[in-house]
């Protein structure tokens, strides 16, 4: 009877760590030797500050174009529930983030305007590989698909 109980507890304590979502918080540095880059334009961020709780992320990405540095903070509910954020030249990105069915990797589907009144679409995954968190991006727009993926050190 006792290792019944023991297994029963073990197998009760295994159920709760399945399933929890992983918790991308930190700062975190691109590893630009581990990541998939395009060569001649990359929208890759130097650095991400992520503060995750149960129901919100927000992050920071720091980055620099033509050696002028620049950062923005995008807030995301958990939830589904669509987003707005307010981006490059006052434009609104309207966001989802949706956790994978393993709660493992998230994903975050944004929509911008553009100026030509096209839309363009950025699809992030969020997952973590070892220590390294990964992001996984595509951006599809009338002018063409791009896509990268980003490694980045805890620092």
């Amino acid at each position: 009877m006792k290792k019944i109980s023991i297994l029963l507890a073990l197998a009760f304590i295994s159920s709760l760590a399945f399933g929890q979502k992983v918790n991308f918080s930190g700062t975190w540095n691109i590893n630009r030797g581990e990541s998939e880059l395009n060569d001649q334009f990359s929208m890759a961020p130097n650095s991400l500050v992520i503060d995750q709780s149960k129901k919100e992320l927000t992050i920071q990405r720091n980055s620099s174009w033509q050696g002028q540095d620049y950062s923005y903070t995008d807030k995301f509910t958990l939830d589904g529930n669509v987003c707005e954020n307010v981006g490059f030249m006052d434009m609104v990105k309207k966001s989802t983030a949706d956790w994978n069915d393993d709660k493992k990797s998230l994903k975050i589907t944004s929509t911008i305007g553009m100026q030509d009144g096209s839309d363009m679409t950025i699809t992030e995954n969020f997952s973590m590989d070892g220590d390294h968190l990964v992001l996984n991006t595509t951006a599809t727009s009338s002018f063409g698909e791009m896509s990268e993926v980003f490694v980045f050190d805890k620092q």
